[in-house]
């Protein structure tokens, strides 16, 4: 806290909302995930951690996804939330829609263990595990409460490269 009895940039007052800053902290154990969420394709399981209803949080929803071996989800995108993803296992693959010399075309992000990901608002994209034997692990934190998938046809098909 800060001299003057308020709290800092670290130790936000949230007395605005009538929360208290000791109001508790929640742990989610492995064996509670909820997989009854959102998801984008066979072989992809996404198993919620972190929402409104397992948390209680108003602004973040975060999860662990399991894609199978040679698995490759839809085209997809997370609306207006912003998506971090974590490596945990595996070497899955991130293909978005891009482009080059004017063109759109799909590009490609090989990933391994220990890497992180950032997928901004409505870009469509999809995730991959091109690896025959080996399922891919990740954990995803999104700036909405609820995880928002909006499946798309393609990711290259006119009209869908903004994902709107």
């Amino acid at each position: 806290m800060a001299e003057s009895g308020k709290f800092d940039a670290f130790h936000p007052e949230l007395s605005h909302d009538g929360a208290s800053p000791l109001a508790g902290i929640r742990h989610i154990k492995a064996g509670e995930l909820d997989s009854t969420t959102a998801q984008s394709g066979e072989g992809m399981t996404r198993f919620a951690a972190i929402s409104g209803e397992l948390a209680g949080s108003r602004r973040l929803w975060m999860g662990e996804t399991r894609v199978a071996p040679a698995t490759s989800s839809s085209a997809h995108h997370h609306g207006e939330s912003e998506t971090a993803i974590y490596v945990v296992s595996g070497r899955p693959e991130f293909v978005y829609a891009g482009e080059w010399q004017g063109k759109p075309q799909e590009v490609r992000i090989r990933t391994g263990p220990g890497d992180y990901v950032y997928v901004p608002p409505y870009v469509p994209h999809r995730e991959e595990n091109p690896h025959p034997d080996e399922e891919a692990v990740v954990v995803i934190a999104r700036s909405t409460q609820e995880p928002v998938v909006v499946n798309l046809p393609s990711l290259l098909q006119p009209g869908s490269e903004s994902g709107r």
